[in-house]
């Protein structure tokens, strides 16, 4: 029987969860950065929680909340709300292997990480690539709400079309 948990990040589970975000990488093309060192990827010091889901002892998605690094989602959160940046997080890193998505797992994972912005009252922000049209019809089921579009810088100078989000209130 398969069943799904969704559980805090621990160390343990480094090594897992990057085998997990080159396998969607590879079907998803999602990241499109991060890929070549994923262990590091995942380990940012920009993070302040993250969490994992399992199904069935295998570690197959996981989210994290970052300190704000210049997301044009907080700068434009930041102007339409008057939220200083020190009240905004930033949601990311959200990937789920093909076969454990009919689990509910990308939901799961992101009503932790709401949760956890909704208990130490911090608003969460994310951007989007508006490729990733699956990502975004759970974003917007979640009450989440656009507030922008932005393009998505990375890697050398390349960037790609983004939708910023922000999470409903509690």
């Amino acid at each position: 029987m398969e069943s799904l948990t969704v559980r805090p990040f621990e160390e343990v589970d480094l090594g897992e969860a990057a085998s997990a975000l080159v396998e969607v990488h590879s079907t998803d093309g999602y990241p499109v950065e991060g890929v070549e060192q994923p262990e590091a990827w995942l380990r940012s010091d920009d993070v302040i929680a993250a969490w994992v889901a399992e199904l069935d002892g295998s570690v197959v998605g996981h989210v994290a909340i970052m300190r704000p690094r210049g997301e044009d989602a907080v700068s434009l959160w930041m102007q339409e709300s008057g939220d200083s940046e020190d009240q905004i997080a930033v949601l990311a890193r959200l990937f789920v292997v093909k076969a454990a998505r009919k689990h509910a797992a990308g939901e799961r994972l992101m009503r932790a990480a709401m949760s956890y912005g909704n208990e130490h009252g911090i608003r969460l922000v994310l951007d989007v690539m508006t490729k990733d049209s699956a990502a975004i019809r759970l974003y917007e089921r979640l009450g989440w709400r656009e507030i922008g579009r932005a393009p998505h810088h990375y890697g050398d100078g390349q960037s790609i079309d983004a939708v910023c989000y922000v999470a409903p209130s509690s």
